[in-house]
């Protein structure tokens, strides 16, 4: 525990580059005035509407929250979800050069409609997604390569953030890669469907579920999670891999062969796991950029974790949490 606490100040500064799907989730809040007239629905009447980043902008949040100075890449339309997801990682000092807007494509946006009363508990009653399937532009893929090649010198670790809507394309993909090792600085890459596809990164995050899919595998024990971390840490040429097993805890594979299960470090608590994928990445990242082995990066994304799920939606863990908690577990 001590040497979690040591690497903690060194987060602060640490200048992380976020590439990925940048998402705008809005939050469309009503109260239920009465059943219509039309059809066996519920009226709304209009409440409140809130931006707030999801997919990898979430994760430049997560960095920024835990002290980081973040730099996020993606591209993001020139539209009102765009401009308040700009405002929005602005706000809190992320630096937005690198969201490259396409004309005609919309920013990647998941509204749910939000429904509640006087005495009834906020629930979604509906989501709505917005996206374009098609490719970007070649303009557009340079921009972002050519914004990557200007900036990833002056960096000290990246991550992938890749939430299945084609911002990291096999071009980017293959130049960010590369572009890492010859800096010599880590990568991360967190892919929700298509994670076989970096060959070379340095370290990945699945959960269970996506490292099965990834190998094939419609379940996971015990035995098949041991083969399934394998065999991506092979694949991939990774240094490591790092499986989140919600209530189990995770299982980091390395390339020297350790294998180590980290237990959960909150085991009573849990209201929303919403979001804590990229806390965890968040949380990693930074303590490798910090020059933290891959086991103690791993443990400090797992207190990171333990404290995210406590909260409800979208949520960031900030230093004082983090030390809070580890100092508790060490009493």
């Amino acid at each position: 525990m001590q040497t979690l606490l040591e690497i903690l100040p060194k987060l602060k500064n640490k200048k992380i580059m976020v590439i990925g799907d940048m998402v705008a989730d809005v939050y469309l809040e009503g109260k239920i005035a009465r059943i219509s007239r039309e059809a066996p629905v519920l009226i709304l009447e209009h409440a409140a509407e809130v931006v707030v980043p999801g997919g990898a902008a979430n994760a430049t949040y997560n960095v920024a929250a835990l002290g980081g100075e973040v730099f996020a890449v993606g591209v993001v339309g020139d539209d009102y979800a765009g401009s308040q997801l700009r405002q929005e990682l602005s706000a809190k000092g992320i630096h937005i050069e690198g969201l490259i807007n396409e004309v005609g494509r919309p920013t990647i946006t998941k509204t749910r409609i939000m429904a509640g009363g006087q005495a009834t508990v906020r629930q979604q009653i509906v989501r709505i997604d917005r996206e374009s399937k098609a490719p970007f532009s070649e303009e557009t893929e340079e921009k972002v390569v050519q914004y990557v090649k200007d900036n990833l010198k002056n960096m000290a670790a990246v991550v992938l953030s890749d939430y299945g809507s084609h911002t990291v394309s096999s071009h980017i993909r293959e130049n960010v890669i590369d572009y890492c090792k010859e800096a010599g600085i880590p990568c991360m890459v967190d892919s929700r469907y298509d994670v076989m596809s970096y060959k070379g990164v340095t370290v990945v995050k699945q959960n269970e579920s996506e490292a099965a899919a990834a190998v094939g595998l419609k379940t996971i024990n015990t035995a098949s999670l041991r083969q399934a971390g394998k065999i991506i840490l092979e694949h991939l040429d990774a240094e490591a891999v790092l499986i989140s097993r919600g209530p189990d805890g995770m299982t980091l594979f390395e390339k020297n062969g350790r294998i180590s299960d980290i237990p959960v470090t909150n085991k009573s608590e849990v209201y929303d796991v919403t979001g804590a994928g990229d806390t965890v990445v968040a949380a990693m990242t930074l303590a490798l950029a910090a020059g933290a082995i891959y086991y103690d990066a791993a443990r400090l994304s797992n207190f990171a974790a333990g404290i995210v799920v406590r909260k409800l939606g979208t949520a960031t863990v900030d230093p004082v949490e983090l030390k809070e908690a580890i100092g508790n577990h060490q009493e």
